[in-house]
């Protein structure tokens, strides 16, 4: 099978269009191969910018790899990088030895080392794949989006992945990880020189009245030098063509290492019906879409009428008009794009709350395991991020036996959200902040609110025996400790 058949990629960029019927493509008894090879890559997102990197296939971010439920996959992986990596396929439920994280699935990949990981892509959706081998690999530049189509979806006329991602300093992620990292790349929101920056540097249609500083946290202990879609910061991004009368499907995944993006497509509402690539129970509309970090999103919008409007992360980072591609349809190329002021204020924004609806009670049917879990550190010059008050290696364990129902129950005591990612499962998120929802969430990764927040999920412990991990996925803090893992017991 070759990749061509489902892919249409260009250097830096990742831009799915329609697919042809299912009929006319593989059978589901076929396998896919794929090569993937990761190397040293100079990234240029702008004119005048590059950055050492890594990239799978010189790709930045990798090749989109694509596959029909059913279907098995066979990556034959080379590691031609100066570092030890593996490949994590994340949201992806497969046998153990093919997760993907070295030193507890498998045993890393040398440098001019390869590896064949060969599985059944499972459950179907938007999942991604990145590094996971504790050397920052991945914040570096290695990560990709993986779809598994479902061929009972709705086809769209026009689909769309999209990646956004962001260039860090290194030098601000060694001191974040030795815990000397004291501000972020600009002044703090509401500074006059932070909004004047953000104000000089915005998007058509954004002015200073615009401007809300306090709508958003801003940075956290990593600074960013560039922000990207698919592989170019605006304006040299792709552009998305699109017809009036088009459905469109956007697959969107926050690639970034640290930060939640709020993103807005101008003049639209956006269809949301997947959330980490499991479909919602029903759909929901909203004007802003918050993705945390490794969430990934399908939205919908239809085109009514002829334009060109700006897709784009919302933020007072004056960097933030980098994040952004233009949707527009036939003969509006000249035209100057609608955008969007960086404020959330007043605007309907996705959360759990809305996805899900206020229920009752939790449904605790079945539990037969309740795990409560601290999440804290965090503290200012601390490289101390912890699990019931201790790092990895030495958090506790979640000891399983097949055919139980966890309920986990995260108290988040730091001053950050936790995008906390469960690896060869599908949990269900069930409440938030002691709300429980009517129609739990179906997802891989969920956001834990800083400030004593709490979030519950429950997962079936029906996966293939062996060790998942369990962490944050903010990079900073699953490297300083908030990791612990999901142990099948076998007697």
């Amino acid at each position: 099978m070759k990749r061509s058949t489902f892919v249409s990629s260009a250097a830096g960029a990742m831009i799915v269009t329609a697919l042809p019927p299912l009929s006319k493509r593989a059978l589901a008894s076929d396998v896919v191969d794929y090569s993937l090879t990761a190397a040293p890559f100079t990234f240029a997102p702008s004119a005048g910018t590059a950055f050492a990197s890594l990239a799978y296939d010189g790709h930045l971010p990798g090749p989109l790899l694509r596959v029909t439920h059913g279907q098995r996959v066979r990556v034959a992986f080379t590691n031609k990088t100066d570092i030890d990596t593996s490949v994590h396929w994340h949201g992806m439920i497969l046998p153990n030895d093919m997760d993907g994280v070295a030193g507890v699935t498998q045993p890393p990949v040398k440098p001019g080392g390869t590896f064949l990981y060969e599985f059944a892509p499972n459950p179907p959706g938007t999942r991604w794949y990145h590094d996971h081998a504790g050397q920052l690999g991945a914040v570096r530049g290695l990560f990709g989006m993986f779809i598994v189509d479902d061929p009972h979806d709705t086809p769209a006329d026009r689909e769309f992945a999209l990646v956004f991602h962001d260039v860090p300093s290194m030098e601000s992620v060694d001191a974040a990880m030795r815990g000397t990292s004291s501000a972020p790349m600009v002044d703090p929101p509401g500074s006059v020189e932070n909004a004047e920056m953000a104000a000089s540097m915005s998007m058509p249609g954004m002015k200073m009245s615009d401007m809300d500083m306090s709508s958003m946290k801003m940075g956290d202990e990593v600074a960013y030098l560039a922000h990207c879609i698919n592989g170019a910061s605006y304006p040299a991004t792709q552009r998305l063509q699109v017809k009036v009368g088009d459905r469109v499907r956007l697959r969107i995944l926050n690639a970034n290492p640290t930060q939640t993006r709020y993103i807005r497509l101008a003049g639209h509402r956006l269809r949301v019906t997947h959330s980490d690539g499991n479909p919602l129970e029903r759909p929901l509309e909203v004007d802003v879409l918050r993705i945390g970090v490794a969430e990934r999103y399908d939205a919908w919008f239809e085109v009514t009428k002829p334009g060109a409007w700006l897709l784009q992360g919302l933020s007072v980072d004056p960097l933030v008009y980098q994040q952004a591609c233009v949707v527009s349809t036939p003969g509006m190329e000249g035209a100057a794009p609608m955008g969007s002021p960086p404020s959330i204020e007043g605007l309907d924004v996705f959360s759990y709350e809305k996805a899900g609806g206020i229920g009752s009670a939790v449904d605790e049917r079945g539990v037969t395991m309740r795990v409560p879990m601290l999440l804290g550190g965090g503290k200012y010059g601390s490289s101390i991020w912890s699990i019931d008050g201790k790092q990895w290696p030495n958090t506790p364990k979640i000891d399983v036996r097949r055919g139980d129902r966890v309920l986990v129950s995260f108290t988040n005591k730091t001053d950050m959200d936790h995008p906390m990612h469960l690896h060869g499962h599908t949990f269900r998120v069930v409440s938030i902040d002691g709300k429980p929802l009517a129609r739990p969430l179906a997802k891989d990764v969920s956001l834990v609110p800083a400030n004593g927040g709490t979030l519950s999920w429950i997962f079936d412990a029906d996966s293939p025996p062996g060790r998942w991990l369990l962490h944050c996925h903010n990079e900073i803090h699953m490297m300083d400790g908030m990791m612990t893992e999901v142990r099948y017991l076998t007697s």
